[in-house]
């Protein structure tokens, strides 16, 4: 079993349409789980033709923790709420007690460690929810979802990831094929760790080629085989060179490009993988899928 992510620094390049896209294909001839690691932000599974409650469970889980104070031990010095960086914990006059915001606080731990009577201790809180769907196209999708206001979406990422692997072993799939979330915090570093190869993708503006290029950076840092394909390749052709020459002196394969067309939102607006809503498209995204590096 490979796992294959498809990365890019940058947010609306068309990640999750060239994840969606490769999925159907890898899946026409392959047992594949599809995995949307983009917890934040979660929409491969609508790219599938999936919604909500298209996926037949959702499954909370405890990915994260919250501090909660002991008011009996609580000796009110006020050294947590100095500890504390993100505004979490305001001053109750009338109760000299603190008080602590679980909206804001994400669980750092500055205040559990500035407490000289520990009367500030962690507990898990549920902070997201993992769901499963299987498509129309004979592969399941594995989702997961962070709460609004909550932090911890690489450890998210983590139990979603595990979740698909479980899912994979049992069907014995070929190929576990994730879509991660864009940038390089934590959610992308959890969503790439382990991956056999990486399909970076990027289009022909300075400011993708830019984060492309520090993903690019965190990519080489785990050591992981990747490519590159450019989408959109045909709104700055110039750019484009650019990016080929880069490709070249990098040692990046090139593995495909994927020129502008209407017909891409259209496949969007009708909740439809490009390769499904127009099968011209198969062609573009076969020479990804089957590159020889890909393969290897």
């Amino acid at each position: 079993m490979k796992t294959i992510t498809i990365l890019s620094g940058k947010g609306g390049v068309g990640k999750s349409t060239l994840t969606s896209s490769l999925a159907v294909l890898l899946g026409k001839e392959n047992k594949i789980v599809a995995v949307d690691c983009d917890v934040d932000a979660p929409n491969l599974g609508l790219l599938l033709g999936l919604e909500e409650n298209d996926f037949d469970s959702w499954e909370y889980i405890q990915a994260s923790e919250k501090a909660r104070l002991d008011k009996n031990k609580c000796k009110s010095r006020k050294f947590c709420l100095s500890a504390c960086k993100f505004g979490a914990i305001s001053w109750l006059d009338e109760e000299n007690k603190p008080l602590i915001n679980d909206f804001l606080c994400v669980g750092c731990g500055a205040c559990v460690v500035a407490c000289p009577e520990c009367a500030i201790e962690f507990h898990p809180v549920k902070n997201a929810k993992i769901g499963i769907g299987e498509t129309d196209y004979g592969f399941p999708v594995v989702s997961g979802q962070l709460k609004i206001g909550e932090s911890g979406s690489g450890r998210v990422v983590d139990a979603v990831k595990n979740r698909a692997f479980q899912i994979a072993e049992e069907i014995q799939a070929d190929y576990v094929i994730v879509d991660s979330a864009a940038g390089i915090g934590c959610p992308v570093i959890a969503s790439v760790r382990g991956s056999d190869y990486i399909i970076m993708v990027t289009e022909p503006t300075p400011v993708a080629f830019s984060d492309f290029q520090r993903a690019l950076e965190m990519v080489n840092f785990f050591n992981i085989p990747h490519g590159m394909v450019i989408n959109r390749w045909d709104i700055n052709p110039k750019f484009t060179e650019k990016l080929k020459n880069f490709s070249k002196t990098g040692k990046i394969p090139l593995m495909g490009k994927i020129p502008y067309d209407k017909r891409f939102v259209e496949a969007l607006i009708n909740l439809q993988p490009a390769v499904v809503y127009e099968k011209d498209f198969e062609v573009i995204f076969k020479e990804i899928l089957f590159d020889t590096t890909f393969k290897q």
